[in-house]
Order: C-alpha cells, then sequence, then structure tokens
C-alpha cells in the first residue's frame, strides 16, 4: 500500500518541483544602457565617465529578484571622459594599466535585503587582478515588450575606494588636498533582453 502511495505521489512532487517560473537568461542592450562612474575633482566638482565596451552574463527569475545572477565583463580601454588626455591617463599604469589587465569584472554572490523592488546586489568586484566584495544598492524598474522582445530595466550603484584597487596616483592642490577623490561612485543604468 505504501509503496503505491508512494508511485502515485513521485509524478505530483515532480509537478510541484517545476511550477513556476524559471529562471531565464538575459543579455544587454548597449544600445539603451550606461555603465559609468563619477569622482571628484579638486574636492569642488564631479568628473564623469563611462565604458563604451562591455558584456555580461544575466539569469533571473523576474517573479523572483533573490534568483539574480550577474557577471559583468568591462573592457576598461574604453573609457570615455570626453577628454583624451584624460582618458589616456587613465589608460596607463598610474590608474588602469589597460594593457596589462584589460578587463575588469563583477560576479555577484547574493541577492539581500529585498523590500519591493529595492534590493542589494553583493558580489565580488576585480580591478587589476585585485577582488574585493562590494554590495551594490539596486533597483529593478520593470519589464517591457518591444517587438518581438521581451525586456527588464535595472539601476544599480556602489562606491569604492579606488586605492584598494592600486589605483593610487594623485596630486596635491595649493591647498593640501587632491586633485582626484579616492571614492568613485560606479553606476550601471541596464536595459536587458531576455534571450530565452
Amino acid at each position: 500500500m505504501k509503496t503505491r502511495l508512494m508511485l502515485l505521489l513521485v509524478p505530483l512532487l515532480a509537478m510541484t518541483a517545476f511550477d513556476g517560473h524559471a529562471p531565464t537568461t538575459w543579455s544587454i542592450d548597449t544600445e539603451h544602457s550606461t555603465i559609468g562612474f563619477k569622482v571628484r575633482h579638486l574636492g569642488i566638482s564631479n568628473v564623469r565617465g563611462e565604458f563604451s565596451n562591455y558584456d555580461a552574463s544575466i539569469t533571473m527569475d523576474q517573479e523572483d529578484l533573490t534568483s539574480l545572477e550577474a557577471t559583468v565583463t568591462i573592457q576598461v580601454g574604453s573609457i570615455n571622459t570626453n577628454n583624451e588626455e584624460r582618458d589616456n591617463h587613465l589608460r596607463a599604469d598610474d590608474f588602469f594599466s589597460a594593457e596589462q589587465f584589460p578587463e575588469m569584472t563583477f560576479e555577484s554572490t547574493g541577492v539581500s535585503n529585498l523590500e519591493g523592488s529595492e534590493f542589494d546586489l553583493m558580489g565580488n568586484l576585480t580591478i587589476r587582478d585585485v577582488t574585493k566584495e562590494v554590495v551594490l544598492s539596486a533597483e529593478y524598474l520593470g519589464a517591457a515588450s518591444f517587438g518581438d522582445s521581451q525586456r527588464a530595466g535595472f539601476e544599480a550603484r556602489t562606491k569604492v575606494d579606488r586605492r584598494e584597487f592600486g589605483l593610487e596616483w594623485n596630486r596635491l592642490t595649493e591647498a593640501g588636498g587632491v586633485v582626484v577623490g579616492h571614492n568613485v561612485e560606479i553606476i550601471l543604468e541596464l536595459e536587458l533582453v531576455q534571450e530565452d
């Protein structure tokens, strides 16, 4: 009797296990996304820039944001602050050393503090082969259909001390301050396209 009951329950349990939404794969629509940053200049203003060459591997279930997993790879040589001399300096050994360390990566490790559409995305950020754990304050902006595609939007940001990743160059001002701020805010504004 027990054996027959178990044989009846197994298919039901299997159906329950697969009932609901499974995580799907997403890519970044780079034409409608930005990965950028801002940093203080002379302590009185912000210099902003962005990276034009990046890619990502993202999986998630839109009904369960705790399922979000992301790996983002950024080509640091694609940096653009609208100043060619400054961009070349940022690519050089004083900062990113783009020839030796061409990629900056972020790999998520989990989601926490989910409240509605806002959450913390934890992960490991690697710059110049130095890896540090960071937490991004993120917001899910919703989903939309566009043509034949399903899309989703996110914003996320975090602050890092660039010196911890080996970006240590600076110069003192006449007043004893620094030309380039130590803390850099990284800002991601992403439109994702569902792949499957």
